[in-house]
């Protein structure tokens, strides 16, 4: 059966919470709206890790994935991937194994069916931790950046991502966002959140953060950033996670797949990259993560920043005074197993400053790995120490010692509610950017462009629960009071493809058509050539990055939804029709095609609709 035991019926009551925790039944009796653990807590909490054997310190530090939907009771499918990958069959199986003092919940992995569901495995792995000898709460984590990246779909509260949000230019909305989207995520256990984004993103070609980026101003993002920080952390509901140290935004590589470099001096980096880093750690962010990339000009030795002690410790602590959590990126990831094997990464990330350590490759191996340093004494027991600290200091503060559980009310009363969904569409209708409008050829009148065609990339849902964005925007259309019809192309389309579009586009009165990063080559862009020969108006809606403006000359009509989730789709939708004025501006530059070193639009750009 799945885990169903909540904060209000079966769930261990906060007296015996604190009891599992090592007796420290009052010591650590934090409430909710109580203030972080001071450090004159601190001898509590070093009290509790004194308690501690080596191996469940070492546990401590990861922070894991698992597959299932229940931490008991999974799908067969999810058991012999958990027995293929870690080795256990359940979450708790690997809480009583590794004694893991995080879980990272992903949709792949099957962690989040529904609402419901996720505080029942929240639920349920609390339970399981807090059974084990001198049991310790979890700190349940996941990467709900909103925009293109989500893990919790609908009916939970899908806003707009953090270059739609750069386009709105305003705080009060980002502090909005990260409020709402921390009751929802706290509701449902889950009280890491790997967000927001603190990198600058200033190079177009850009592959793994562009729209996930607030934008290319550094004073802009930074100001973005610290809002979205208060927002989740209000009420110490939520810890917001900056990332990624120090700076993923100028790079061409994806380090996920292989390992960038950064190219900029220590002059560039400190006007650049450093200000939403610092603009977060002056707005109290309880963690850091850090990027899996390299910066000669901060460290010249060849190392990932993951893995860099004058980066991690010299820069970060050092230099920038933060003492609060540092978490790695997935070790998982190739930009940090390029030098090292898996075996010396956990242990050379924790020398180098880092507190926890996110989905290894291999949990088996790295775990081992750090137990192995320590008992060597590559590692000392009390850098541990220092980690874990860290680590009980922010479990504390997030009330967790307190009670870790929560209650499927709590769920209905936070999660997907009207309030925060009509708080969704009111953001998204700020940040619907008009690059081009020539004519007044929008917005679309129900008079002359009655019948519209909807056309275009249908890339996958960011949170498998949302799409296709051709239907989206089609059916949006209709309820405001067009005849619209869907017809996907994707993001290459073949030649029959686009004869079928131009084909249905002669019986149109006008033509929507979604690009999904469109490059010279593009056949996204012969696409919309041949549909503008037809002669019927083309209205071209950008579903991720702005960029692809530049290769669509021809276009009379150009917005920028910055993502394909349905929030931005469907307040783009009524931005086409007038039912609102589109009010967002660039935040980033958009140079020519044919020659990149000139701006086509500046960031600041955006129209709007003139009233007669």
């Amino acid at each position: 059966m799945p885990d169903t035991s909540t904060g209000s019926t079966a769930s261990p009551s906060r007296r015996s919470v604190l009891a599992a925790t090592a007796g420290l039944t009052g010591a650590l009796a934090l409430g909710g709206t109580a203030h972080a653990a001071p450090h004159d807590d601190d001898r509590r909490l070093r009290a509790l890790i004194d308690r501690m054997t080596l191996p469940e310190k070492v546990g401590q530090l990861f922070v894991m994935r698992v597959y299932g939907h229940s931490a008991t009771a999974p799908d067969q499918a999810d058991i012999d991937a958990n027995l293929k990958e870690i080795g256990v069959r359940t979450a708790a199986d690997l809480l009583a194994k590794y004694r893991v003092g995080g879980i990272i919940y992903f949709t792949w992995a099957h962690n989040t069916r529904d609402p419901h569901q996720i505080a029942g495995l929240s639920n349920g792995i609390q339970k399981a931790s807090l059974a084990q000898p001198r049991g310790l709460p979890v700190l349940i984590s996941t990467d709900q950046e909103h925009g293109i990246v989500c893990r919790v779909g609908e009916p939970a509260t899908l806003f707009p991502g953090a270059m739609a949000v750069g386009a709105g230019g305003s705080r009060s909305d980002a502090r909005a966002l990260g409020r709402l989207a921390g009751q929802e995520l706290r509701a449902l256990g889950i009280r890491q959140n790997y967000s927001p984004v603190a990198d600058v993103n200033v190079n177009p070609a850009n592959p793994v953060i562009g729209v996930r980026s607030f934008g290319s101003e550094p004073d802009a993002v930074a100001g973005l950033v610290a809002a979205e920080v208060a927002g989740y952390q209000h009420a110490r509901q939520v810890a917001a996670t900056a990332k990624h140290f120090p700076g993923h935004g100028d790079t061409a590589v994806d380090s996920h797949t292989g390992f960038p470099v950064i190219t900029h001096t220590r002059e560039q980096w400190e006007k650049l990259d450093a200000p939403p880093f610092r603009a977060a750690i002056r707005a109290g962010i309880d963690s850091i993560m850090t990027a899996h990339l390299m910066v000669p000009a901060l460290d010249d030795s060849g190392d990932p920043a993951t893995l860099s002690h004058p980066i991690l410790t010299g820069i970060l602590r050092e230099e920038l005074g933060y003492d609060g959590v540092v978490v790695t990126d997935s070790l998982g990831m190739e930009g940090v197993r390029t030098k090292y094997g898996d075996d010396r990464v956990p242990v050379l990330a924790l020398k180098a400053g880092v507190d926890q350590l996110l989905n290894p490759p291999n949990l088996d191996v790295a775990w081992n790995a750090v137990l192995k340093a320590v008992q060597d004494g590559e590692l000392t027991e009390a850098r541990l120490d220092e980690s874990i600290l860290r680590i009980l200091r922010l479990k504390a503060k997030l009330g967790l010692f307190d009670d870790p559980y929560v209650s499927q009310s709590g769920v209905d009363d936070s999660v997907g509610t009207p309030a925060h969904l009509r708080a969704a569409d009111r953001i998204a209708e700020r940040t619907t950017t008009l690059l081009v409008n020539e004519g007044s050829l929008l917005p679309l009148s129900r008079r002359s462009h009655r019948k519209v065609l909807v056309v275009g990339a249908d890339p996958a849902s960011p949170s498998g629960t949302t799409g296709p964005p051709t239907g989206v925007l089609a059916a949006a259309l209709t309820e405001l009071g067009f005849t619209a019809t869907a017809l996907s192309t994707g993001t290459a389309p073949s030649a029959a493809t686009i004869a079928r579009a131009v084909e249905a586009a002669r019986e149109a009165d006008a033509v929507v058509v979604g690009t999904y990063n469109v490059t010279a080559g593009s056949a996204q862009k012969t696409l919309v050539e041949q549909l503008l020969a037809t002669g019927r108006p083309v209205v071209a809606v950008a579903v991720r990055n702005p960029y692809d403006v530049a290769h669509l000359p021809g276009v009379r009509a150009f917005v920028a939804a910055y993502s394909w989730t349905d929030v931005e789709l469907r307040a783009a939708a009524r931005v086409i029709a007038g039912r609102v004025a589109p009010r967002g501006s660039l935040p980033v530059p958009v140079q020519r095609a044919d020659d990149p070193a000139q701006v086509l639009f500046p960031v600041g750009h955006g129209l709007s609709y003139r009233r007669g």
